[in-house]
């Protein structure tokens, strides 16, 4: 039998199951449809024209892989916006990873209403439509801004600093922000996946010899939260990589020396200032590719937790 046939023969079988469970199919193809229409669709639209010279205005011109080659040896503020990028997710993400399981995991010990409380506070300022506003008041580069009055009135400078637009200050303040927003979807996903924790298992564990709450973590929370572990994992690399209105919002854009300067604010120029789509998309599709990458690894990792 040569490989024609056998193809053949498993897309026949595939279609028998297709007809034996039309009913299933059915159920899921309105899921399917909008997945593949505002999806996949776009994904693969956006990695042709990643190909091209398309100002919107003239018909795409296919031109290979010169946006690419112009990308990394022509454009000096995208290896800039690259080096920023990986500098903040590197913090950001693994910290604001451990940070969200840890409050998760102190808030779960508490009673259902001050738990539900605290939920409601920790998750609200990455849905805070206010926050940029709080701190471009507490890092402004007058005396009035809040930090620079501590700081002045301590003695411990002599003048106003410029948080957000000096570049020595700037990628420092992004950082403590974004970490700040960070206990997002992957939080919740923490709390939930905490409550879904079979309580029997821990009492099997102990009588197995489990003799502390670290033992306890490794052996049956990691283990039997690995769902979760991996949503919140998905969600804090997403987030990680594709900050853009912090810095936007609080050092400009583009921001002094582009010392603030992420892959995403350098695409939205591409994309939604100068309008140059082939180049942009080239953009997109890089960083596509390395969160698709990044989120392959960590699960690999995630998969092995607690065996």
């Amino acid at each position: 039998m040569n490989f024609i046939q056998i193809q053949k023969k498993k897309f026949l079988e595939v279609m028998k199951q297709v007809r034996l469970n039309y009913d299933a199919y059915l159920l899921l193809a309105p899921f399917g449809i909008i997945f593949i229409l505002f999806t996949l669709l776009p994904v693969v639209i956006a990695l042709y024209y990643s190909f091209t010279y398309y100002n919107v205005l003239e018909p795409a011109q296919f031109i290979g892989f010169q946006n690419y080659i112009n990308l990394f040896v022509n454009d000096d503020v995208f290896l800039i916006a690259l080096k920023n990028t990986f500098i903040i997710a590197a913090i950001t993400g693994l910290i604001g990873y451990f940070a969200c399981f840890f409050f998760a995991w102190l808030i779960n010990e508490l009673p259902p209403i001050p738990r539900a409380i605290m939920v409601i506070i920790f998750y609200a300022p990455s849905i805070s439509g206010s926050a940029f506003l709080i701190w471009s008041i507490i890092f402004s580069g007058d005396a009035y801004g809040y930090l620079n009055a501590i700081l002045l009135n301590l003695g411990l400078v002599n003048a106003p600093i410029k948080w957000l637009t000096d570049p020595q200050y700037m990628l420092t303040v992004v950082i403590i922000v974004q970490l700040w927003m960070s206990l997002g979807a992957g939080f919740l996903s923490f709390v939930a996946g905490f409550k879904m924790v079979d309580q029997s298992q821990y009492e099997a564990g102990y009588i197995d010899g489990i003799k502390n709450r670290w033992q306890e973590l490794w052996y049956i929370t990691f283990p039997s939260m690995r769902p979760q572990l991996m949503f919140g994992a998905v969600m804090t690399i997403t987030s990680s990589f594709t900050v853009a209105d912090v810095t936007a919002q609080l050092c400009g854009s583009p921001s002094t020396d582009y010392a603030a300067h992420t892959i995403l604010n350098h695409l939205n120029d591409y994309g939604g200032v100068r309008f140059d789509m082939g180049y942009a998309c080239a953009i997109a599709t890089i960083l596509f590719i390395t969160m698709l990458v990044l989120n392959h690894i960590i699960q690999k990792l995630l998969h092995k937790l607690g065996r």
